[in-house]
């Protein structure tokens, strides 16, 4: 219940209400994507202070690895549940999309934590970044594959989409970069960057997220009209599918006996689904899917039960398992 008596989490739960409701309510889109970039760069600073301070050992280099198997079991697993229930071009790019991870999500963690009193590695912000791309190579490989399979109505196979080009256009997203970018800048200055950045990443942070979580609210409530025409083995999928993911993170959790923050985290991450970069690459990498599909189940569904309802339980289980 704590978490629903943050600010933030009650100006998503009122920009859910009033899109609703259909208010005219709305954040200018200028707006709402200087927010989300202001969120990645603080986000990307705090992670380079943080890992300046910490430096990198051998468990930290263990996180990162399960971190980036997790990026790899996550869509894996999606793509065998769903190949056989939804056409193969959905399953792909709905696992793909699932397989990565949601900053805006990470960041709200971050927060929860911080007012339960718990620190998490700076690496964690590393770990983020690392499994973004692991989903979009899966995406890839496995939609080259149904190509091949499937030939095209003139009986030629569809033709294959370069990896490489794939992989360029995620790498150098204005929000992936930024968020790599300000981490090295945050790591390169360490402590006497993080005092002079303190009041534009620190002081401000707070405030900004709950405007933004106002507009992620109406953004939800538009979306979710669309979430609720799919299959409802998709709506099974984005509701029960985080939860298992984040199972699973906690089980590599427990084996690498990671700190509950950091466990949490990994767990957040597992949980969550892109919403952003992934689907906007999906679009050229899989054209042959229903965008509706991945975006509105990712943001129409799982994303709310995650901000609501996911982050404390995530944080609770790590805290039952982990002491």
């Amino acid at each position: 219940m704590q978490n629903l008596l943050d600010p933030a989490i009650l100006f998503f739960i009122f920009g859910v209400t009033a899109g609703a409701l259909k208010s005219n309510l709305e954040i200018p889109p200028a707006i709402a994507k200087f927010l989300s970039l202001y969120l990645l760069m603080a986000l990307g600073l705090k992670g380079g202070f943080a890992l300046a301070k910490s430096g990198m050992d051998a468990s930290i280099a263990l996180t990162l690895v399960a971190a980036l198997t997790m990026a790899f079991i996550v869509p894996a697993l999606g793509y065998a549940f769903l190949k056989t229930r939804i056409a193969k071009f959905d399953a792909a790019a709905v696992a793909a999309s699932y397989g990565s991870v949601s900053a805006v999500t990470f960041v709200t963690a971050t927060q929860l934590l911080e007012a339960s009193g718990l620190t998490f590695g700076g690496h964690m912000t590393v770990a983020m970044v690392i499994m973004e791309s692991p989903a979009i190579i899966m995406a890839v490989w496995l939609s080259n594959s149904i190509r091949h399979q499937q030939p095209a109505a003139n009986g030629n196979a569809s033709p294959s989409i370069s990896l490489g080009k794939i992989l360029h256009e995620s790498f150098t997203d204005g929000a992936h970069l930024l968020l790599l970018g300000s981490m090295a800048i945050g790591f390169i200055s360490g402590e006497a960057g993080k005092t002079m950045m303190q009041p534009f990443a620190g002081d401000l942070f707070k405030g900004l997220l709950a405007f933004f979580l106002l507009d992620m609210g109406l953004m939800v409530a538009r979306n979710f009209s669309e979430a609720r025409k799919t299959s409802p083995i998709l709506i099974v999928y984005a509701s029960i599918g985080p939860l298992v993911h984040a199972a699973i993170a906690l089980t590599i959790a427990v084996l690498l006996k990671m700190p509950v923050a950091d466990a949490t985290m990994l767990m957040v991450l597992s949980a969550s689904a892109s919403y952003i970069v992934v689907p906007a690459v999906l679009r050229y990498a899989i054209p042959e899917a229903n965008p509706s599909l991945y975006f509105g189940l990712s943001l129409g569904v799982t994303f709310p039960l995650n901000i609501l309802f996911g982050i404390p339980l995530y944080m609770y289980s790590a805290k039952a398992v982990l002491g």
